[in-house]
């Protein structure tokens, strides 16, 4: 599975952004899809995820109420919308995707349970 991650850019604070991930070579419907981010010198962390047992969205506490994911399986497309953008959320973003079509609640956040990568795309909120 190829990820192509794309609409990053530079934004103001209180901005907004969408991001794109398309998947080829796989469908985002059958396999779990996540976003992360990471900034210089720290780890990648977990932003948000859709766990298909229940149904629900899962987010970072820090995007909960700005940030929303949502997938297009049509056009095997998962997306980012991200509103009231933070400088806090400069960061490179990272689609992911695991090989299973969910990945159980305790690990769901973790870098190691995803199997492929986008090569991501920069936010930078300006202050």
């Amino acid at each position: 599975v190829q990820l192509q991650a794309s609409g990053g850019g530079l934004v103001q604070a209180g901005g907004s952004l969408r991001l794109s991930c398309a998947a080829s070579g796989g469908t985002v419907s059958n396999r779990a899809m996540a976003w992360f981010r990471q900034t210089p010198g720290k780890e990648r962390e977990f932003v948000s995820t859709f766990r298909r047992n229940n149904g629900r969205m899962y987010y970072a506490d820090s995007v909960k109420g700005r940030f929303t994911m949502s997938r297009d399986s049509a056009k095997n497309i998962v997306s980012l919308q991200m509103n009231s953008l933070e400088p806090e959320d400069t960061a490179v973003y990272y689609c992911a995707a695991a090989k299973v079509p969910d990945i159980i609640l305790s690990r769901m956040r973790n870098v190691d349970a995803y199997d492929y990568w986008g090569q991501g795309t920069l936010v930078t909120v300006s202050s």
